[in-house]
């Protein structure tokens, strides 16, 4: 019965944090829209989408609940691009997401329990 209600718990508070990142997201854009382009640096957003992304898998981890490789992925990912581009380097972001995708097919299993 614990069990239930602590996963009931998770379940719930995984919800906020989506829901919580998504307005993050969206109002970041909302911003930087509403700022001059010549203000920001061109990689903003997508350093701060990245940031967003590990901020609530690292909530998610700190309590307990299953942290979502992908948006973690993602968030990394999105991260290294914005910095990337803020040093004025070009990477070829669909070559490495593909990449980054077919590991994680891959590593999969070694990290998904089995009954």
């Amino acid at each position: 019965m614990t069990e239930h209600v602590e996963t009931e718990r998770q379940g719930t508070l995984n919800k906020r944090l989506e829901d919580i990142g998504w307005g993050l997201f969206l109002m970041m854009i909302g911003v930087l829209w509403l700022v001059p382009d010549a203000t920001v640096p061109q990689g903003t957003w997508v350093i701060g989408a990245g940031l967003i992304m590990i901020g609530v898998n690292a909530v998610r981890h700190k309590k307990g609940i299953r942290v979502n490789g992908f948006s973690t992925s993602l968030g990394v990912l999105a991260l290294a691009a914005g910095l990337a581009s803020i040093s004025g380097i070009r990477l070829p972001l669909f070559p490495i997401v593909l990449v980054a995708i077919g590991a994680m097919i891959l590593l999969k299993p070694f990290f998904t329990r089995t009954a």
